[in-house]
């Protein structure tokens, strides 16, 4: 006997500035399997700290081989996301990691209500999401920040700055 699709959707116009925003780490070489198992409690315990403006952090996996994990978060507004992102302890992490990668790859794309992507590939050996149809870029000059790739304001300045990461190479 058929049974009839119990079909829902959502009511978003309480959240008119919703940002979702999804992540991966993936295992580039052996010693990254260190560096993702080493993320994934601190991640957790970040997320159940409940920052101001975080509704939803739900993690799943990718692949088993090689190990690419992810986050899909949920955002109140944008506002929220860049003030967690600039302050500790994910300000601290985003610099370790940029500094040494530890043999993974990281990648997230974030996605605005009111319009607008952004995305970022750091040490990404396979390409995933965007990369596997958009033309990939260098993050450089007006692409480096998250912000400024989304095309929105943020009081608050980066968690490094370009020279702070390239030094005088700055292009």
């Amino acid at each position: 006997m058929a049974t009839r699709v119990n079909r829902q959707t959502i009511d978003l116009s309480g959240y008119p500035d919703l940002v979702v925003i999804y992540l991966g780490m993936r295992v580039n070489r052996l010693v990254g399997i260190k560096t993702l198992l080493g993320f994934g409690p601190k991640i957790s315990a970040s997320a159940a700290a409940k920052p101001d403006g975080l509704l939803r952090h739900e993690v799943f996996v990718y692949s088993l081989f090689p190990m690419h994990v992810g986050i899909r978060q949920y955002w109140r507004d944008t506002d929220s996301l860049l003030k967690w992102t600039r302050s500790a302890p994910h300000r601290q992490w985003w610099k370790d990691f940029l500094g040494d990668s530890g043999g993974t790859g990281f990648w997230h794309e974030t996605y605005f209500l009111k319009g607008g992507m952004e995305a970022i590939y750091d040490d990404v050996s396979q390409p995933v999401g965007f990369m596997t149809f958009a033309p990939v870029i260098p993050a450089r000059g007006p692409m480096f920040g998250a912000a400024a790739r989304g095309n929105k304001q943020s009081a608050s300045e980066p968690v490094l700055s370009e020279n702070e990461l390239y030094g005088d190479a700055v292009k």
